[in-house]
């Protein structure tokens, strides 16, 4: 899978010492311009569904996994890989320095309806919902939400406004 970006928090003095590892499946999930994401009332964003892969997991089994968990999607079909974000930033487990994430995109079908989501106690608690939104919508309310450096912001939003913008880029080749 093809390296989309590297990106390291500016947080980050330097890549070494006490790391905790995490590997992630994403779904990019379109009907026309709208896309399946993620809101989060308390860091005010929009993000990708998916999320960490289990040790004992492949990268596909963690996405459907997720998908399904997240926002109730059946019937996932992995139609092809975008590609990955390398990324390391400050961890907020004081036993850790940093985390190294690795976000692996994936373009997926579902079926028509959205079942039931199953989230975790602190996704209930931090207000995360499955949505449709015009990409470009979601877009500019992420770019806004960076350019105030609102304080409830997460480090995950520029990441995920990198790949809506490239996803965005696609479609617009795409139609022309």
């Amino acid at each position: 899978m093809k390296l989309i970006k590297k990106m390291i928090h500016q947080d980050v003095q330097s890549i070494e010492g006490n790391i905790y590892e995490r590997r992630a499946a994403r779904g990019i999930i379109l009907r026309g311009t709208d896309i399946l994401l993620l809101y989060t009332k308390r860091y005010n964003d929009y993000s990708f569904p998916g999320g960490g892969v289990e040790l004992d997991e492949d990268l596909l089994t963690g996405l459907r996994r997720e998908l399904a968990e997240e926002t109730g999607a059946a019937k996932v079909e992995v139609i092809r890989e975008i590609g990955y974000i390398d990324e390391y930033r400050p961890h907020y487990k004081p036993e850790f320095d940093l985390i190294h994430m690795l976000s692996y995109y994936y373009v997926c079908s579902i079926g028509e309806q959205l079942g039931e989501s199953k989230l975790e106690d602190y996704e209930i608690t931090n207000g995360m919902s499955a949505v449709w939104i015009d990409i470009q919508e979601a877009i500019h309310h992420n770019r806004q939400v960076i350019a105030n450096q609102e304080a409830s912001m997460g480090f995950s939003i520029e990441r995920e406004t990198l790949v809506l913008e490239l996803i965005l880029e696609d479609l617009l080749r795409q139609s022309a």
